[in-house]
């Protein structure tokens, strides 16, 4: 887990300059601290910050190899398996980016579809003077690029782009409305003018300061449900799984889990115990109101008898609303390709806990999307005249009259995908998951672990998110995904099997932040503070807005007031340029 940037700039353009790369190396030096590097050749500059997981002693980027030079941010998990089967490479490094780049010398732009990780990678080839940028499958490692003076930008995170100076700090509306009404963005388009995503399984070839090619990888198998029995079915899951986790557990660092109590996290944490002859370091996290009872359901309770079954060193910890508005202006500021989910949250306190034992993470996410966890996946099974519908079709501020215009096209990239997911004879299961793996997998769920972690310098795997894993999973029956009320059913049954005493067919307890009910509580003190940002001005009316949060009496008002919250301290931060000013009252007052 790194960070990378760099420049591919046309042969008129003036070569790149120092600052440039000095201000991409301050930019993301929280997601590398162990150390940094960069090449320049001709009008070609590439930089490298380390966090330094596999290979401490070697494995330090740019890697070369001939005319070539990589740097990559993410794990290649497989990379033992490629350099053997890599005859006759003298390989300087045990990193485990060296393979990907001999690959590329072999294989070209079709290098990735051997690669078996996470990963964000840049490979520079001198004679030819190309650049190929490439992302995983699944959109774990972020990629951004962006036109700009000269030619081409790429970096790990928009805000090395913004700080360099390379692009302005514009908002593109389209997506501003797509936020708002989503908590997290599609497609291609970040909310920044001029900024881009990589596709998640997208490789780009680059030269002379343009685009010259594009291929993507897909990240789900295709075709129909398959026909396979239960007891088939479960054989091949738990052998995928356990080789997922076991290749996920590849590190020269110590690595441990988040563990929710919940289905996915508990089958984690079941391989890992497993396969590990050491107790597992599984960190949980949970939340108190004020008055100090608990408001939420709390998954503290279930996480430790799962930890105390499978004898794992169990740390929780409590997060309480004062340390939410202290620590609220630097989490947001986190995010800076913007997520308003608020489980930024305990996964921001979670992950500064957890570095103070390890540099590495797993976590589950991933498993409702491939095994059918989400109960919005029941309506959409349905045909429309037995009630079903689409998912997403109500928007965040439909029924919450404080913005200025009523958001237009802001589904336009759901529907996109959609109708692409929906290919191959698909059953609308599938393609209800394909959706959700397309956009908000990447755009909100894994975007938000990685800036989270990163903001701590620490690395988020996640075993679910594995091709072999997708293999096993994405085209089972739909029977053996959803069956009666409960979703992930195959998983339960695994589950059940192997640790019965998480109970997976046990009602399911849920877990939220209770956001809602700490703004509620200072309504009138947050809501003139935000209704006078300049953000929150510009698309709505101050003084609904400070009405929306002295009456919060409904969970969509709750949500939409931290909504607007998040976008105060957003735009203050990456539009505004300015850095938190102490806790949240304060920065909303300083000037």
């Amino acid at each position: 887990m790194c960070g990378i940037a760099g420049l591919i700039l046309a042969p008129s353009a003036a070569p790149p300059d120092a600052a440039t790369l000095d201000s991409f190396t301050r930019s993301l030096s929280h997601r590398g601290p162990d150390g940094s590097g960069h090449t320049v050749v001709g009008r070609v500059a590439l930089m490298h910050n380390r966090l330094s997981i596999i290979d401490l002693a070697t494995g330090d980027q740019p890697l070369y190899a001939g005319s070539a030079a990589l740097v990559g941010n993410g794990e290649v998990y497989n990379y033992r398996e490629l350099r053997a089967g890599l005859l006759g490479v003298n390989f300087s490094s045990n990193s485990d980016c060296e393979p990907p780049l001999h690959l590329w010398i072999r294989d070209g732009a079709a290098y990735a579809d051997e690669l078996r990780g996470m990963y964000a990678i840049a490979i520079h080839e001198r004679a030819a003077r190309t650049v190929t940028l490439t992302r995983d499958p699944f959109g774990i490692k972020p990629l951004y690029i962006a036109e700009i003076k000269g030619g081409l930008a790429f970096a790990s995170e928009p805000r090395a782009l913004l700080e360099a100076g390379l692009v302005e700090r514009r908002v593109r509306p389209q997506t501003r409305d797509e936020l708002l009404q989503l908590q997290f963005t599609t497609g291609r388009e970040t909310i920044f003018e001029g900024i881009k995503r990589l596709l998640p399984g997208e490789t780009l070839t680059c030269a002379d300061g343009k685009i010259i090619d594009r291929r993507r990888r897909a990240a789900l198998p295709a075709g129909p449900p398959e026909v396979i029995s239960e007891e088939a079915a479960l054989v091949r899951l738990d052998k995928a799984l356990e080789e997922s986790v076991d290749l996920h557990q590849r590190s020269d660092v110590p690595y441990g889990m988040f563990l929710s109590g919940g289905i996915d996290s508990s089958a984690l944490l079941s391989l890992m115990a497993r396969l590990n002859s050491q107790p597992v370091l599984a960190f949980t996290a949970g939340f108190v109101t004020a008055e100090g009872t608990r408001g939420v359901p709390d998954e503290r309770a279930q996480a430790a008898v799962v930890a105390k079954a499978l004898g794992a060193h169990h740390e929780t910890i409590e997060v309480n609303e004062a340390m939410v508005w202290q620590h609220l202006p630097e989490i947001v500021a986190c995010m800076d390709d913007p997520a308003m989910d608020y489980a930024i949250i305990p996964t921001w306190f979670l992950a500064r806990r957890a570095r103070q034992d390890v540099k590495v993470v797993l976590s589950g996410e991933g498993g409702d999307e491939l095994f059918g966890g989400y109960s919005r996946y029941a309506k959409a099974m349905k045909p429309w005249w037995l009630g079903g519908r689409s998912m997403r079709t109500r928007g965040n501020f439909d029924r919450v009259d404080v913005l200025r215009e009523r958001p237009t096209g802001w589904r336009d990239g759901i529907a996109a995908s959609e109708a692409q997911a929906g290919d191959g004879g698909r059953s609308r299961l599938q393609t209800a998951q394909a959706v959700d793996i397309d956009d908000w997998l990447p755009n909100d769920l894994l975007l938000k672990m990685d800036r989270c972690l990163m903001a701590h310098a620490v690395e988020g795997r996640t075993p679910f998110l594995d091709p072999g894993v997708a293999a096993a999973s994405f085209r089972l029956p739909d029977n053996l995904k959803f069956r009666g009320q409960h979703g992930k059913y195959l998983l339960r049954k695994w589950l059940e099997k192997h640790l019965p005493i998480a109970t997976p067919f046990a009602p399911k307890q849920g877990f939220t932040v209770p956001v809602g009910t700490w703004i509620k509580g200072q309504g009138a003190r947050l809501g003139p503070l935000v209704a006078a940002q300049e953000g929150v001005r510009e698309i709505a009316h101050p003084e609904k807005v400070e009405h929306l949060f002295r009456n919060i009496h409904r969970w969509r008002h709750g949500f939409t007031a931290w909504e607007l919250l998040f976008y105060a301290l957003w735009h203050r931060t990456h539009i505004q340029g300015l850095a938190p000013a102490g806790d949240v009252f304060e920065t909303l007052s300083a000037h």
